[in-house]
């Protein structure tokens, strides 16, 4: 059973500090013990989960919410001080509290207790479940405190190996980085050394396609000079003769009729037989 005691005054009881102890079996929601004492007397009451439904009814709240402020109020503190309000009837053990909105105040709960007949008894088995709480609670912490302690010793060893893995990436990078250097460098050196041996092969050829090409080029001028005289030549041969341009000639038939062999539309040399007469120029 889990218990939880806090330190609490009433409205009618300022000055006076009231104990009270909250205990639950499994969830708040099924249902708590109340204990309630001054160091002199003590009341004790039991809240079913029924009572807690009939309670979120009457506030018209669901009961998971209702449940939350219950916790808020009895277990967690509260928050601020005046948050809540409690107060507690000796005469007819009716305990009750309010939560408080700005100037507004509702009423969460209350709950009728009883009187215990030995007070003595509550007081001493609640100052034992405070001391076991402390106890437990001091456990909790030295254990934490351990756990603390090997986190962070298991934080420094990482961190340096962390910090050993960092310089030892640096200096496998600057090895890299020199080895790659050098392996350019005689790739570069071997590049140009290819192409130095490349042009020195490909220039004797180069010079003998150009002599080719000087040779073709020089073979054609002279193919085309020749054929130039040709043509020119044998139009000379060709043009007629200026003494016989206009030959005169009797024909043998029609009586003495000249004719011209050289048409001047065209401009050529004209032998042709007539129909009439025979004219050769």
């Amino acid at each position: 059973m889990e218990r939880k005691v806090s330190r609490i005054c009433f409205a009618s009881e300022p000055d006076i500090i009231h104990f009270l102890q909250i205990a639950w079996e499994r969830t708040l929601a099924s249902g708590f013990v109340i204990t309630l004492t001054d160091g002199q007397s003590a009341w004790t009451g039991t809240v079913s989960e029924s009572e807690i439904s009939q309670e979120a009814d009457d506030m018209a709240m669901e009961k998971e919410k209702y449940v939350d402020e219950l916790r808020k109020v009895l277990i967690s503190g509260g928050g601020p001080a005046d948050a809540y309000k409690f107060d507690f009837s000796k005469e007819s053990c009716h305990f009750s509290f309010e939560k408080n909105l700005k100037d507004v105040s509702f009423r969460l709960g209350s709950f009728n207790l009883e009187r215990v007949a030995s007070p003595a008894e509550v007081i001493r088995k609640l100052i034992c479940d405070c001391l076991d709480t402390i106890a437990e609670n001091q456990a909790k912490n030295e254990h934490l405190q351990k756990e603390n302690e090997r986190l962070l010793r298991d934080w420094n060893d990482i961190q340096g190996r962390f910090e050993k893995c960092v310089s030892a990436k640096e200096a496998l990078e600057t090895d890299l980085y020199k080895r790659f250097i050098l392996v350019l460098n005689e790739k570069k050196a071997k590049i140009r050394s290819l192409h130095k041996l490349l042009n020195e092969v490909q220039e004797p050829e180069r010079n003998i396609q150009r002599e080719r090409e000087a040779t073709t080029c020089s073979e054609m001028t002279a193919d085309r000079d020749a054929v130039y005289d040709e043509s020119t030549d044998e139009e000379s041969e060709n043009l007629p003769d200026p003494s016989v341009l206009a030959p005169e000639s009797t024909c043998g038939r029609g009586g003495g009729r000249i004719f011209s062999s050289l048409h001047a539309g065209c401009g050529a040399q004209c032998s042709a037989l007539c129909h009439d007469c025979e004219i050769t120029t």
